[in-house]
């Protein structure tokens, strides 16, 4: 039966870690990563794609610095604007490129994607998520001063900017969204979707802020109505008892059963615990709404329930 997917891709099928950041890695290990997303169209499924862009925004931002003494740096909404067209790009070129090796008619199309937050949101009150280089504490000093950024030592590493990570309120453009994935594979809110406000007039203005993708693709799967929200990770399954003698792979479990199990400790806040909070999201929506945890390479198997993490009421 033909399902309507959320793909959420997770920043290493972009950028392996300690991979040279160079175009060609990176198209390269989105080209592989095209290929499961192709079978799921060879299964006849409808997919929405949305992706990670740690690295690249990071790039981004660091030679922006690299080049502030004779060109004024971006803001950094500007950069996840870029990041998002960057990778946008890399992913519908080889997603052409596959469906046309398998003799697939069927068109690919990025969108620039907004996504509006609360400006009252108190994650602006309180910056935490790291971006860009590491700098000196001297340093961070004189950019607190000059720039008025918020600045952070970084587990021993050195000082980096720190922004705002607020939750995701609003993905714009999604009735296009909708009617565009029925004739063609989706990609939006790369990055968790450029960050932006209204004023008290409906103006929209960017903000510097990091939103964070999970979040954001649990908010697409449920703006667009999706039947799935796919979080693929670099593992299998997910886990508890992690790294113990008791590791435990989970395959179908409950809201409440995964509940508990972040109660109880199970899942590291800067890896699995957003992914494993979306996914919560998305399966308490509604009655046959299902969220799965698993690997890129086992999506199609995944979707048969053969492979990866269940998650429903």
């Amino acid at each position: 039966m033909s399902q309507k997917v959320v793909l959420a891709l997770g920043g290493n099928a972009i950028l392996q870690p300690k991979q040279e950041p160079t175009y060609e890695n990176q198209y390269e290990n989105v080209y592989s990563a095209a290929t499961s997303m192709v079978d799921l169209i060879k299964a006849g499924h409808e997919i929405i794609v949305t992706h990670g862009n740690g690295p690249q925004v990071g790039l981004i931002i660091a030679q922006n610095e690299a080049a502030k003494a004779d060109i004024k740096p971006m803001p950094v909404f500007v950069s996840s604007a870029e990041s998002q067209g960057m990778i946008g790009f890399m992913l519908e070129q080889a997603l052409k490129n596959k469906l046309k090796e398998a003799n697939i008619d069927k068109n690919v199309v990025s969108l620039l994607t907004m996504t509006e937050v609360d400006k009252d949101d108190e994650a602006f009150q309180n910056p935490t998520k790291p971006i860009g280089v590491f700098f000196t504490e001297e340093e961070a000093k004189r950019m607190e001063e000059e720039l008025g950024y918020d600045m952070k030592e970084d587990a021993g590493r050195g000082y980096r900017r720190v922004v705002p990570s607020p939750e995701p309120k609003l993905i714009h453009g999604v009735e296009e969204i909708k009617t565009l994935s029925e004739q063609s594979i989706v990609i939006s809110s790369g990055g968790g979707g450029i960050p932006v406000w209204r004023d008290e007039d409906g103006v929209i203005h960017g903000v510097d802020a990091v939103i964070d993708k999970d979040r954001s693709a649990l908010k697409l799967a449920l703006q667009s109505d999706a039947d799935k929200l796919m979080i693929l990770t670099d593992v299998p399954n997910a886990l508890i008892n992690y790294g113990t003698e008791n590791e435990t792979k989970l395959e179908r479990v409950t809201v409440e059963e995964m509940e508990r199990y972040i109660e109880e400790g199970h899942f590291a806040s800067g890896s699995m615990l957003p992914k494993v909070e979306a996914a919560i999201g998305f399966a308490k929506s509604g009655e046959g709404k299902e969220s799965i945890i698993c690997s890129l390479s086992d999506a199609v198997k995944a979707l048969a329930g053969e492979a990866g993490t269940h998650i429903t009421l």
